[in-house]
């Protein structure tokens, strides 16, 4: 059973704030959006400066989850298809599935890539022009589908659909994963698609980043506080980490339009997945592997804080603003690891045995038959002449022999019993 990578602290909706008129019948300028201005990371991290770059047109990005919700202006546009792999939930992909977690969705796509409800008003994700996939599974008991058949038949189908990017914002709180996620992540980097992943928090027991977060060639997201410290709740650690972003006081655009404050790593994930998706909108011709360099090398250091990657930070804190336009060396491999090659190491003992060899008659020539010898006869064996001139005279002499010398002893014995009867 899996657990959710999140730690719902708070639950509040964002207020609305009332349009005051001024004196004298002038009408003030309207204060800042609450939705706005509660979203720190928008400036904190440069995701301001990187739309005067790109605002992500051109990209997607499939959200694998419980489902984007139908009914909120934010995502009016956004949500350019889905598929449901739970059983749950609608062909669609939209009916939020399972209870507590049906929002959890709905949050993180709203993160990622939510249109807000006006040029300046309500809540506005990452990558505010990047396409949406919206593929529902079931987190613990909701489905009768195993869990792990769900991720990977959705992950393939979000390749087949064009995906440019995934999010995956949960954790198993297991290092190893099953097979099946073998073929689905591997054909997700064959096809050139970024997966990013939550790391998993303390606050809901996670204490070591669990799978898929231990699978290699995914950007794993830490999360820290509004200060950029590591936070002790809303993440974990693990070497596999690669990247810090916020996770801590997030906004969440719910199923029935609520706009929430919540924390967590699941929170942390989407606001890297968007970064990916304007990183991909500003050098399309960038792989995988590329996008995922360009985000962690132009990570902006953590004080005090020199390990590269570090458990609790990986590269450091997140920088939209220097992964989009930023001069950053290309490389020729995933530097979050090989799969493959993992695969290859590690799955050989499960392998299926190698077929039995097979054997071929070998043609031996006839042996010859057994009286017609080939060659000269072996010099041990007697030959006709042997027989003649050696054998048979020897053999008579022989003979001849024994019986003088039985005769003569006969004669002898005679004499001696004539002279013992005198």
């Amino acid at each position: 059973m899996t657990r959710r990578s999140l730690r719902f602290v708070r639950a509040a909706v964002v207020g609305v704030l009332v349009i005051a008129t001024a004196s004298a019948g002038a009408v003030a300028p309207p204060p800042p959006d609450p939705a706005r201005q509660a979203e720190y990371w928008l400036d904190d991290y440069g995701i301001r400066t990187a739309w005067q770059t790109t605002r992500g047109a051109g990209t997607t990005i499939a959200v694998i989850d419980t489902g984007i919700g139908r009914g909120p202006a934010e995502f009016e546009g956004a949500v350019s298809a889905g598929a449901d792999f739970s059983g749950a939930g609608s062909a669609d992909g939209r009916t939020p599935v399972g209870g507590d977690d049906g929002n959890h969705g709905s949050w993180v796509a709203s993160l990622a890539a939510s249109r807000g409800t006006g040029p300046d008003a309500g809540m506005i994700g990452v990558a505010p022009e990047a396409n949406l996939l919206s593929l529902s599974i079931g987190f613990g008991g909701v489905s009768d589908i195993p869990f792990a058949t769900q991720v990977a038949d959705a992950m393939i189908w979000a390749v087949d659909h064009g995906a440019d990017v995934i999010n995956l914002s949960f954790t198993t709180n297991l290092l190893e994963w099953d097979p099946s996620w073998d073929e689905a992540f591997t054909y997700a980097y064959e096809n050139d698609v970024v997966v990013v992943v939550a790391a998993g928090n303390r606050g809901t027991g996670t204490d070591r980043v669990g799978a898929p977060a231990t699978i290699p060639g995914v950007l794993t997201v830490g999360g820290v506080d509004r200060q950029g410290v590591a936070s002790q709740e809303a993440s974990t650690q693990g070497i596999t980490i690669g990247i810090s972003a916020p996770s801590e006081e997030l906004l969440g655009v719910s199923a029935d339009g609520r706009v929430v404050v919540w924390d967590g790593t699941s929170g942390a994930a989407p606001i890297v997945a968007g970064v990916a998706a304007l990183v991909r909108s500003a050098h399309p011709g960038l792989d995988a592997n590329n996008v995922i360099n360009r985000i962690i090398q132009t990570a902006r250091p953590v004080p005090g804080v020199t390990a590269k990657p570090d458990p609790l930070y990986g590269y450091g804190l997140l920088d939209a603003a220097a992964a989009v336009a930023a001069a950053v060396p290309a490389v020729s491999a995933n530097p979050m690891g090989d799969l493959a090659e993992w695969i290859r190491i590690y799955r050989r003992a499960e392998q299926e045995p190698a077929p039995a060899p097979t054997s071929t008659p070998v043609a031996l020539p006839e042996l010859p038959a057994a009286d017609s010898p080939s060659g000269p006869p072996p010099p041990f064996l007697p030959s006709i002449d042997t027989l003649v001139y050696g054998t048979v005279p020897l053999l008579g002499a022989t003979v001849v022999a024994i019986l003088v010398a039985l005769g003569v002893t006969a004669a002898v014995r005679r004499i001696r019993s004539a002279r013992a009867s005198r």
